[in-house]
């Protein structure tokens, strides 16, 4: 896939971790999905405490995201690099879509949500090998760094005066997805999981559509 393809589509993966975490926001009471500085927070002040029990759910949530990651890695680094896009975006769509099962056969929504948190670190891997980017990960708060230290840069002359649109648009991203995450609890209740894993299965689809169409031209490049 070309870089502007690959950038289109971390875009819309930022939009869909925001959507994802805010699900697992609300249905967890405070707890997140994708983003680990704030479940390890949470772990961190269970433990002070000493509330073995609350400490929990926290560390399952990090362990699975990390197990993602790990996975995630493990079959960008053992797939052909042309298709390290669609076969990471296969295995979150199926991690996804389990969770949206197990959600709605009504087992405890903390066992649906470890799913989406593996999805989440597996989301990481898409867009590993394309340097200088940052959308597609969960890492927004270093966009939002970048966003404010690009607009200082630009602000003093000393940067490209546009040079922070990238950043902002991540991070706009994961709150526009967010935001449609909440709402589509609002109305959907846990079957709103359906959206987030349609869409991945559509990118990982589109992805692969894409692949095949450029094939020739590489061939003949070759």
């Amino acid at each position: 896939m070309t870089r502007p393809w690959l950038l289109g589509f971390g875009v819309v993966l930022t939009m869909l971790a925001g959507f994802i975490d805010a699900l697992g926001f609300i249905r967890l009471g405070g707890f997140y999905t994708s983003f680990m500085s704030g479940n390890t927070t949470q772990f961190a002040v269970a433990l002070g405490r000493g509330d073995g029990l609350h400490a929990v759910l926290p560390a399952l949530l990090i362990a699975a995201f990390l197990t993602g990651a790990v996975t995630g890695g493990a079959i960008a680094a053992l797939t052909p690099a042309r298709w390290v896009t669609p076969a990471v975006l296969a295995y979150e769509t199926v991690t996804v879509t389990a969770a949206l099962a197990v959600a709605v056969e009504d087992v405890h929504i903390g066992t649906a949500s470890l799913f989406l948190a593996l999805a989440m670190g597996g989301q990481n891997a898409v867009l590993a090998h394309v340097q200088g980017f940052r959308a597609g990960t969960t890492f927004i708060t270093g966009a939002l760094f970048s966003f404010g230290q690009k607009a200082a840069l630009a602000l003093a002359g000393r940067a490209p005066r546009f040079g922070w649109f990238g950043d902002a648009a991540v991070w706009t991203a994961l709150l526009i997805g967010a935001v449609a995450g909440t709402l589509a609890h609002t109305h959907l209740g846990v079957a709103a999981l359906a959206i987030p894993a349609a869409v991945a299965g559509t990118l990982c689809l589109g992805a692969g559509l894409i692949i095949l169409a450029n094939r020739p031209a590489a061939g003949r490049a070759r």
